[in-house]
């Protein structure tokens, strides 16, 4: 890899179905040079997340869809290697929408803020990414804020295996709730149980997994943290009790089929289900609350995490069909440069 180049991932046309690494143009640009109130920062961790699909798409969305030419958008952890800013000093580890390349700035426009993380967490980087990170905020207020789990009550979660619904079923446990997850094979079903403290693991990719739900939740459902949509989505609305809560967090099943989601709203008018759709951002006030809690936990040893790190800039348009095909555990990043070396 050269070492003065800033290679960039740019978006070249709109997917079609799966994420193809001909639907960008890979590029070597120059490394920009901050400015006044800038900092350069080189990009260590790239995430890897759902959204990057919805991104990449040209559709309603929460955030102006990625322009064809553009940069790809995607969140990330980098250090500071030059600065013409008080607000980053040379050395800071800094997290935010670093992008699909090597470098980037961060500075006082909307667009480039990034925050600071501060030293000496008793947590590795790149939980910075998953279990206290962006992810790990999106289990922490879509299941608290949203689900409001009572002790007792049983919770359960799709796409279990995944970065954020891992830690909706760890935090589950910690309000002293029934966890229950969804995932795909035996070793993700095993992962929840053995390791992360779930009641029950359900593997929808073995037959019979809908009467496996059922044993799993005698009690029906209380709280429905909804990650993946269609058949799953609509197999556990069939069990939720009377004024039961479902945070809607995303719908990964469709995403690469270009169908608008269609589902059976009939549960919703019978149990009277509170639905409620949600993006992280909507939080972003209470972040510091959250990761400081999150960070608790951690080093507690009450939450538990894992990553699925790939090495190499160039793996980012194949390694992020890893989470439509679900072969990612915990928490999926693109490893970027060595952060020892910074």
């Amino acid at each position: 890899m050269k070492n003065d180049v800033n290679r960039q991932f740019r978006l070249k046309s709109r997917p079609v179905g799966r994420i193809k690494t001909s639907d960008f143009d890979l590029v070597e640009a120059r490394i920009p040079e901050p400015g006044a109130g800038e900092a350069l920062v080189r990009n260590l961790y790239l995430s890897l997340d759902p959204t990057n699909r919805i991104w990449m798409s040209d559709m309603d969305q929460y955030m102006p869809p990625v322009k064809i030419g553009e940069v790809m958008r995607g969140g990330g952890i980098g250090v500071v290697v030059k600065s013409n800013s008080s607000a980053y000093q040379v050395g800071d580890h800094v997290s935010g929408l670093v992008g699909w390349q090597d470098y980037t700035i961060a500075g006082e426009k909307p667009e480039q803020r990034m925050g600071v993380i501060p030293k000496g967490l008793p947590v590795p980087l790149t939980a910075m990414m998953g279990a206290c990170g962006m992810t790990g905020l999106t289990a922490y207020f879509g299941l608290l804020e949203l689900g409001m789990p009572k002790p007792g009550e049983t919770v359960v979660v799709s796409a279990a295996a995944g970065a954020v619904g891992s830690v909706v079923g760890q935090i589950a446990k910690i309000k002293g709730c029934r966890a229950v997850g969804i995932a795909g094979g035996p070793d993700k079903c095993k992962w929840l149980t053995d390791e992360l403290g779930f009641d029950a693991a359900v593997d929808y990719k073995r037959a019979g997994w809908k009467e496996e739900l059922a044993r799993a939740t005698p009690n029906g459902i209380d709280v429905n943290f909804e990650n993946v949509g269609g058949e799953i989505m609509e197999a556990v609305m069939a069990r939720m009790n009377l004024f039961s809560r479902m945070p809607l967090c995303g719908m990964i099943s469709g995403y690469n089929t270009g169908e608008p989601m269609r589902g059976d709203f009939g549960p919703i008018l019978m149990k009277r289900i509170a639905i409620r759709g949600f993006i992280v951002i909507d939080f972003m006030a209470k972040y510091a609350e959250g990761s400081r809690q999150l960070a608790e936990w951690v080093a507690q040893g009450k939450i538990k995490h894992r990553e699925t790190i790939v090495d190499g800039l160039e793996q980012a348009p194949t390694a992020v069909n890893k989470l439509f095909d679900g072969e990612n555990m915990g928490k999926l990043i693109v490893k970027l440069a060595d952060p020892e070396k910074f």
